[in-house]
C-alpha cells in the first residue's frame, strides 16, 4: 500500500475517532462514556485508537482542543469584522458567551475541560486559543494609548475570569434571557473602561 494512502487511511482513522467522541461526550459527558463505545461508534478497533491516542484523556484532550479552536476562530471572526479596537473587544467578548451557550460546548469546554484536565492545563488551553484574541486587542488598545501598558496584564485576566464564569453560570442557568442580560452587563462593564 503506498504510503499517502496509509496517511490519508490513518488521518481518516483520527477523524472518526475525534468526530465520535466530540458527539459521545458532548452527549453524555467524559466520565459516563466508554473506550469501547467511541471505537464501536467509530468502526475502529481498541488499537487503531491506541495507535492515535494514548489514553481516554489524550483522545478528550484532542477533542478539547478542537472545541476551544472553533470557538476562537468565532470570536475572531466576529471581532475581526468590526475595525474599532473597543468594538473588537466588545463583540468577541460577546462571541466567546454566545459560543459558550451552545450545551455541546459548555459540557466539553467549561464543565468537563476544567474537571478532566486539571485548573491549569484548562486555562492553558484557553489561553492559546480564545485567550490569545483578547490579549491582542488589549494589546492594539496599549499600542494606540487607550489603554495604561500597566493595566494590561491584569485586565487580560480580569476580562478573562469574568467572561469563562459567566460563561460557566450560563451553561447552569435555565432561563434563556440570562445570555441577553449578561451581554448587556459584559458591554456596560467595557464600556466602562473605556
Amino acid at each position: 500500500m503506498p504510503q499517502g494512502v496509509r496517511a490519508q487511511r490513518r488521518e481518516r482513522t483520527r477523524q472518526a475517532l475525534l468526530r465520535e467522541s466530540r458527539r459521545l461526550f458532548s452527549k453524555l459527558g467524559y466520565a459516563a462514556v466508554g473506550l469501547s463505545e467511541i471505537v464501536s461508534a467509530a468502526g475502529v478497533t481498541k488499537g487503531a485508537l491506541y495507535h492515535h491516542f494514548d489514553s481516554k484523556t489524550e483522545l478528550f484532550r484532542a477533542v478539547l482542543l478542537e472545541v476551544q479552536q472553533e470557538v476562537a476562530d468565532r470570536i475572531a471572526v466576529t471581532a475581526d469584522a468590526r475595525e474599532e479596537p473597543w468594538d473588537q473587544l466588545i463583540v468577541g467578548c460577546q462571541a466567546f458567551l454566545d459560543a459558550s451557550t451552545d450545551p455541546a460546548i459548555q459540557r466539553i469546554m467549561l464543565i468537563d475541560g476544567p474537571a478532566v484536565l486539571g485548573w491549569s492545563e484548562w486555562r492553558a488551553m484557553n489561553e492559546a486559543t480564545s485567550g490569545r484574541h483578547l490579549v491582542e486587542v488589549i494589546n492594539t488598545l496599549v499600542e494606540a494609548g487607550r489603554i495604561p501598558e500597566r493595566r494590561a496584564v491584569p485586565l487580560i485576566h480580569l476580562l478573562s475570569g469574568a467572561t469563562n464564569e459567566v460563561a460557566l453560570w450560563l451553561a447552569s442557568s435555565a432561563d434563556p434571557g440570562d445570555l441577553a442580560n449578561a451581554r448587556e452587563a459584559l458591554t456596560q462593564m467595557l464600556e466602562a473602561l473605556r
